[in-house]
């Protein structure tokens, strides 16, 4: 009898111990989601796969660009899932993204896919800029709506906009980059000399120019557009502009390392209850089967610049330093 118990409580012992070594399979996956719904992609996926853990690491597009290429020879992460397409194009061209074939693919739309052979990237989401616009701070100082992109050299905007800066962030760097696509070199880069004119200061995170516009703290936020409509719907005096030419991208997956855990992240954030997810807060997302609204969101369609996201990754040192030599003064301290 009480070796019986004994063998009972030994089988039962070992089968915790099991359970408990799934459990603590954790795969490190680096990303530029917002903050704000990382716990819910989390929670999403490890309800459905209780066996892994993920663990986040956060930042801008640019930091974690730069990251993940600094790391190049020794990388810490294992999934890089919801960066910038532009960015994986890069990364995928240094080595550190790994072809990759994920289970469901074929429903995917293509066009937010790596479009080059031995895909290592895929589209989750596709997110598109704006200008925000505090309508309550603009009658207080008397400041006409602006209906294009010139219009923001016009001097009476002076001091009263924010923008990203593209060296940390994936949504200035996209609009910087729909510049130089569709006005041209030369063009592109006396527009942003006129428009720095007008800068009240360059932020380090893309959503911010818009929060900061929908406190009052600037009139005009060069941002999200889908932080604009979120802000709306909590109450924010904003509107929310997309004159034509507007920088966009898709928001992507891949992966670094070859692990079973890993690639199972890589399988479900493509799958239909990931896309699920995305459309609450993107209304343009990649699965062919999920479609949607996000209350307040602007037309984008006929606003969209024309983007060669293979180009954004290629000339995205040199266009960097660049802005950088020419703009980074007016840039915020980095926290």
């Amino acid at each position: 009898m009480k070796n019986r118990l004994m063998k009972g409580t030994l089988a039962t012992l070992v089968s915790l111990l099991a359970t408990n070594a799934l459990a603590a399979t954790e795969v490190t996956v680096y990303t530029a989601f917002e903050t704000d719904i990382l716990a819910k992609y989390k929670n999403a996926f490890e309800k459905e796969n209780p066996d892994i853990k993920i663990k986040w690491v956060r930042d801008s597009t640019g930091i974690m660009t730069a990251k993940l290429l600094a790391e190049k020879n020794n990388p810490h992460a294992e999934v890089v899932w919801g960066l910038a397409g532009s960015s994986m194009a890069l990364l995928k061209e240094e080595g550190i993204l790994k072809p990759y074939t994920p289970t469901g693919l074929e429903d995917l739309n293509e066009s937010l896919n790596d479009p080059q052979a031995n895909q290592a990237w895929f589209g989750n989401d596709a997110f598109f800029n704006a200008i925000c616009f505090n309508e309550a701070v603009a009658k207080q100082l008397n400041l006409p709506k602006p209906q294009s992109w010139e219009d923001l050299t016009k001097p009476v905007y002076q001091g009263h906009i924010a923008m990203p800066n593209p060296a940390s962030s994936g949504t200035g760097y996209m609009q910087v980059s729909a510049w130089l696509q569709n006005m041209g070199e030369d063009q592109a880069w006396n527009y942003m000399k006129k428009l720095d004119n007008n800068i009240a200061h360059y932020t380090h995170s893309g959503s911010k120019p818009c929060v900061q516009a929908g406190m009052g703290e600037v009139a005009i936020g060069i941002s999200m557009a889908v932080r604009g409509a979120k802000l709306i719907n909590q109450g924010a005096p904003l509107a929310v502009i997309t004159p034509k030419g507007i920088g966009w991208e898709s928001e992507a997956v891949g992966l670094v390392k070859e692990s079973d855990a890993a690639k199972r992240v890589v399988d479900w954030s493509i799958s239909k209850a990931a896309n699920e997810l995305y459309v609450e807060s993107y209304p343009v997302v990649a699965h062919k089967a999920v479609t949607g609204n996000v209350s307040n969101y602007p037309e984008v369609e006929g606003a969209m610049a024309d983007m060669d996201f293979g180009k954004m990754g290629a000339d995205r040192a040199e266009v960097l330093k660049t802005w950088s030599q020419k703009f980074d003064g007016k840039s915020e301290p980095r926290s």
